[in-house]
Parts: structure tokens; sequence; C-alpha cells
């Protein structure tokens, strides 16, 4: 078993009110290796100037770490199978909407990983594909949510030999 802890706090300043929800969604994340994070609701949950614009939302965070854990898992099977990788690009999209409980929820995300691979051995289609599949298994992440989580990979070939 593996512990990890994140500190959240959030402190209501001198003249905001409080009961008529009129303050502010700002906050901090706080991480083991000291890293902070200014975090607050998304303005499309609640609008500026209760949330604040310059900082990571839970959603997207939530989105982030599914995008994170997939290539960091990716990367892991890649180098086993002795790929070389040069870059590992991703946009990703989650979507809020009503589950099927009538629920606000994450329903779905979807992955668009952008990989360039160097070297003389070169991944095929059903490898890559295989990998995809197996990151997706493997991510601590994905296996800890009922997300639905799409992959639609794209892949080059770098004309840099590898190390």
């Amino acid at each position: 078993m593996t512990e990890f802890n994140a500190s959240i706090e959030w402190q209501r300043g001198e003249k905001e009110a409080f009961s008529d929800n009129q303050f502010s969604r700002g906050h901090t994340w706080a991480f083991d290796g000291g890293v902070q994070v200014s975090a607050s609701s998304s303005p499309h949950v609640v609008p500026i100037p209760y949330s604040i614009a310059e900082s990571v939302d839970p959603e997207e965070a939530f989105i982030a770490a599914l995008s994170s854990c997939h290539m960091l898992t990716f990367l892991a099977i890649a180098a086993k199978k002795k790929f070389v990788i040069d870059t590992y690009r991703d946009i990703a999209t989650g979507v809020l909407e009503q589950d099927r409980a009538g629920k606000s929820s994450v329903t779905r995300v979807t992955l668009r990983p952008n990989i360039t691979f160097s070297g003389q051995k070169q991944p095929t289609t059903q490898q890559l594909d295989k990998m995809h599949h197996l990151a997706h298994q493997n991510c601590f992440i994905a296996n800890s949510v009922k997300t639905r989580i799409t992959i639609e990979a794209r892949a080059s070939v770098s004309k840099r030999s590898s190390p």
C-alpha cells in the first residue's frame, strides 16, 4: 500500500460575506514535493469574480491526472519494448454533463496523445494500439474512476537517431 497526500487550504477574506454565496472560490493545493498550485472552481460552474481565472479547477486537474497517468504508463511500456520516444503531447478533453443518475459528472474523457518515435525500431499501428490498451489497463487513475476514457492516438517518426 502507498499513501499520497495533498493539502487544500481556503480562507474567507475579511470583507467577504459567506452566507450570500458571494465568496471567492480561490484556494491552494500543496503537494508532498513542495509544489503549490492556485486552484478555484471552474468559471463554467461559478462565474468570475468568485472563481479565479488564473488557476486550475478540479475538473481540469482530473482530466490532467488521467492524461498524465496514461502517458507515464505508456512511456514505461514503450521503454520496456525498446522503443525510443522523443515527444509525447496530449490535448485531453473532458465532458461535464448529467450522468445516468441525473448527477453532474465528468462522464467521458478523450485523450489525444501525439507521440514522436525515433530510432530504427518503430511501432506498427497494432503495436501502438496494444501499448495504449495496456497503458489504459494499468493506469492507476483510470482504474479508479467510472468515467469513459477514449484514446485517439497519433504517432510520427523523428528523423533524429536515438541515443
